[in-house]
């Protein structure tokens, strides 16, 4: 209920992103490249079952907790022993990316508005979450839920206070979006970007 970053408005021009909300998760998406960051190689085609998603224009970036993504591909597979281990920090993290083309406006994905500097302040936070061997991301192999999307390594840990939702909560606080203080929930995020 308490924001973050009170007196931010969006500006009139500037580089959209969305965010996205499937009712339990949020996803920051964002263009694959622009003048302020490149993000192809946090994204690499050979990473997606069907290489040619890599022609995608945009990325849709989230974030949770490791067991959670590669053994929860539908909600029907859910289960109460790896969200107890994701409540109490558990297990790890991951990157989640997918490769989108053309975002719109929808219910479940708003855009948002970004002067270049907050782009860089987002994208800057966005990247420090993906861990890196010899400079390059560390994909899970042969994991995603289809032919669009990869898993990464991350360097942060997931739990009941660092939710997905609070991940993507947190990294438009940094960008400097009014936001609240903490966005356990995918309400939190969406509320105030209505």
């Amino acid at each position: 209920l308490i924001p973050a970053n009170p007196s931010w408005r969006q500006p009139e021009r500037g580089i959209t992103v969305f965010i996205a909300d499937n009712g339990i998760h949020t996803a920051i998406v964002m263009p694959k490249r622009t003048p302020y960051f490149d993000w192809r190689p946090f994204a690499p085609p050979d990473d997606l079952r069907d290489p040619r998603w890599g022609a995608a224009d945009h990325i849709a970036v989230s974030y949770g907790q490791r067991e959670f993504f590669l053994e929860t591909p539908t909600w029907a597979d859910a289960r109460l022993d790896t969200g107890l281990r994701a409540a109490f920090g558990l297990g790890g993290a991951l990157m989640h990316v997918e490769h989108v083309h053309a975002p719109q406006r929808e219910s479940w994905q708003r855009p948002l508005r970004l002067t270049p500097d907050q782009y860089r302040r987002l994208t800057a936070a966005v990247a420090a979450g993906f861990r890196r061997r010899d400079g390059s991301v560390e994909p899970v192999p042969g994991r995603g839920y289809a032919d669009n999307d990869a898993f990464y390594e991350s360097t942060g840990g997931y739990s009941a206070i660092l939710t997905c939702n609070e991940w993507t909560g947190a990294m438009l606080r940094i960008a400097g979006v009014r936001m609240g203080l903490w966005t356990p929930f995918p309400i939190g995020v969406m509320a105030r970007l209505d």
